[in-house]
């Protein structure tokens, strides 16, 4: 069984579910999912600058309405309950929790103690971060020993 660990921010789409369960063709694949919610990882700027990198002016004009904190955490607990339920659904074993902070030593430690072959960072696009190589995919990249491949969601959840 080959073993991936799954970083997200938001709850996974149909679209993101088939694409990660298919990567693999018909090897069976086993899920740690990882999901920290969108309003701890970055500050309400950047995002607000991906929105308009991205030709999103009415989200980057909704940016303050996304939540922090413990309403966030209970955002993300609905989306990794979600996530798991919809990978599960398409044949893969899934487990998951949320990551409250440092996601990047959250991360090395799962790969360690699952013997993970990949890490999988699947995120909406971070255009500055990505500029920067201050992202997830670029930080993992030099941190956990494993390949990691970087994914882009496919529609918004």
């Amino acid at each position: 069984m080959f073993t991936s660990v799954l970083m997200i921010e938001k709850a996974l789409t149909s679209a993101d579910v088939e694409f990660v369960t298919t990567l693999h063709g018909d090897e069976p694949v086993a899920f740690h999912v990882l999901l920290q919610p969108r309003g701890d990882q970055a500050d309400r700027l950047l995002r607000a600058i991906d929105d308009v990198a991205l030709g999103e002016l009415d989200e980057a004009v909704r940016e303050g309405e996304t939540p922090e904190g413990e309403e966030a955490l209970t955002v993300g607990q609905r989306a990794l309950e979600v996530s798991l339920t919809a990978l599960r659904a398409a044949g893969a074993r899934a487990e998951g929790r949320l990551v409250e902070e440092h996601p990047l030593d959250e991360l090395k430690s799962l790969v360690v103690e699952t013997g993970a072959d990949e890490v999988i960072v699947l995120t909406d696009p971070h255009y500055v971060e990505e500029f920067f190589h201050r992202d997830w995919a670029s930080r993992a990249r030099h941190k956990v020993g494993v390949p990691v491949l970087k994914l882009f969601s496919h529609s918004k959840a």
